[in-house]
């Protein structure tokens, strides 16, 4: 992506509740299988969604998908809860960064990259997804996890140099726009 573009998007960006942000070479993005086993073992998502494991595909194939672009953009919002530890609560906040990651995977768009976006949660456009017995519904809004797709979040900020977490009492949402021409 040229320097005139980037400052473009980063202009833009600053309209938007993004925290930080980091452009990320598709090498920095790690990736695991064990990621995958706390989808399987812990998240009431898993084999219910099209945006989530094993409806993504393996970790290799979300591998694959994601060396077809050229580059990544990672991001984070946040939102301030009362307990953090309080699930119904935290996931409350998602929407609001699910339609801050439209928003920035728009504004790729807008200048004609192919984009994959991904974001920290299962999508809940649905009230129930279609996933297995149908295809999903809404593939243009549909946002997968970037867990499901096997990257290792944590790894990922430390790598940008974004913080994981923002404090007590603050919900860190991440996002991943991959794009490429």
């Amino acid at each position: 992506m040229d320097n005139t573009i980037r400052t473009e998007l980063e202009e833009e960006l600053r309209e938007l509740p993004v925290i930080q942000y980091a452009w990320v070479a598709k090498a920095e993005i790690p990736f695991s299988e064990k990621v995958r086993t706390i989808c399987k073992e812990e998240c009431p998502r898993y084999g219910k969604s099209w945006a989530c494991p094993p409806g993504v595909g393996t970790v290799g194939e979300c591998r694959a998908i994601c060396d077809e672009f050229e580059g990544a953009f990672v991001f984070t919002t946040v939102a301030e809860v009362q307990d953090i530890m309080n699930m119904e609560e935290t996931l409350a906040t998602r929407e609001g960064h699910e339609e801050v990651t439209r928003e920035i995977r728009d504004l790729f768009r807008k200048r004609s990259f192919r984009t994959l976006a991904m974001s920290g949660d299962s999508c809940a456009i649905c009230p129930e997804c279609a996933y297995p017995a149908g295809p999903c519904r809404h593939p243009d809004r549909m946002i997968p996890c970037i867990e499901g797709f096997g990257i290792v979040v944590p790894l990922l900020a430390l790598r940008a140099g974004i913080a994981f977490e923002n404090g007590g009492g603050v919900v860190t949402w991440f996002g991943l726009i991959l794009y490429g021409r």
